[in-house]
């Protein structure tokens, strides 16, 4: 049996029109043929440089109302953070020549969207350039229930205190017959794709997220992927895709799971999951993202060599994923993160978390001629 890429296939890919179909044999694709094709189309839609960002998450409380089968940070009896105490994470983050802070955190019961407009406002009135990437669709959507205001009406509220972006996480996998199991109080697919559509329009970008490796079929991840496109085609807002492989420690889903004897994604399917982004994303989304504290600093590293050209940022802080199992860390440097870049062949770039060029290279700029960095 021929399972080299069809030239049909390969010719939609460059248009950006691949189907469900072409989906589908993509993923009986040898993994290395699939990997290729995707480098290929990375190289002609972004070229050989490859970014970061340099940012602080803070997640302002792990006490939540959700009944999420996948979380692990969720505690009820956790922590609150005062603006004071995220203002003084802000002022880290601006020493350490942070240009974002990513700020997310539980849905807190009773709390309007005043409180997440105070946040942004005490931000801005003290680092006016600092971008305010906070405030998932799914708390978006919880602040104007709890304010009796619409998704549009919060939206525009949060642009006008300061808000530039948006993280597109919430999102898990787009179909409700997931969302059924592994989040049942959480915004369904229509809700989470409408949230995402008003941020668009309001002049607020974001980006998209998918994370895989649980209940989901195949089919369903093809079909989250398609959705994320078709958002992008109406609306052009996405400004990266990130998937995220699912972290089955701690948390009931993944405690299932692996009393069933399944455990997290092997590495090569976590590797084929950003090839078929790429392909099917190609003409769409520019930026594919890879998660170093998910896959850990070698596998993302490779993951470059499979469609993705983006690391993410130093993170300063990441609660959310350790919770969950992960142990590669709660922050790189910024030199660190142009080594593993330099280690794969490609150039790094500092950027901003609209992709736009800021800062010289942490490295390059101040060592390259002493060979730090480059292979040899």
């Amino acid at each position: 049996m021929d399972r080299r890429i069809p030239d049909d296939l390969i010719e939609r890919a460059y248009q950006g029109k691949n189907t469900k179909e072409d989906a589908r044999l993509l993923l009986q694709t040898p993994p290395f043929e699939l990997f290729r094709f995707a480098d290929e189309l990375r190289a002609l839609a972004v070229g050989d440089e490859v970014t970061y960002v340099v940012n602080r998450n803070i997640n302002f409380t792990s006490r939540c109302v959700g009944t999420c089968g996948f979380c692990a940070f969720r505690d009820n009896k956790g922590y609150i953070l005062s603006l004071e105490e995220i203002l003084a994470r802000v002022r880290e983050a601006a020493s350490a020549k942070a240009t974002e802070v990513c700020i997310q955190g539980g849905l807190l019961p009773d709390v309007g969207l005043d409180f997440y407009q105070g946040i942004v406002e005490a931000i801005k009135a003290e680092w006016p350039e600092m971008h305010v990437h906070a405030f998932s669709p799914m708390e978006v959507y919880h602040a104007a229930h709890i304010s009796g205001i619409t998704v549009k009406e919060a939206l525009s509220r949060l642009k006008k205190s300061g808000l530039d972006t948006m993280p597109g996480t919430a999102a898990e996998i787009l179909s409700d017959r997931v969302r059924e199991i592994i989040c049942p109080s959480k915004l369904r697919t229509g809700e989470w794709i409408e949230v995402v559509r008003q941020a668009h329009a309001t002049g607020i970008p974001t980006t998209a997220t998918m994370m895989y490796g649980h209940v989901e079929t195949p089919e369903e991840r093809i079909e989250h992927i398609l959705t994320v496109r078709e958002i992008q085609r109406e609306t052009g807002g996405i400004t990266e895709f990130v998937p995220l492989p699912f972290m089955p420690y701690n948390n009931p889903i993944g405690e299932k799971m692996i009393r069933e004897g399944r455990y997290a994604t092997p590495g090569t399917e976590d590797l084929k999951i950003y090839a078929i982004s790429r392909i099917l994303l190609h003409t769409h989304v520019e930026n594919i993202q890879t998660s170093w504290v998910k896959l850990g600093k070698k596998l993302a590293q490779f993951a470059l060599h499979c469609g993705a050209n983006d690391l993410g940022g130093t993170l300063m802080e990441e609660s959310i994923s350790k919770s969950a199992g992960a142990n590669n860390g709660e922050l790189l440097s910024a030199e660190e993160l142009e080594w593993m870049i330099h280690g794969a062949g490609r150039v790094p770039k500092e950027r901003n978390t609209l992709y736009r060029g800021v800062n010289k290279l942490a490295v390059s700029g101040r060592k390259k001629a002493a060979g730090y960095g480059t292979l040899q």
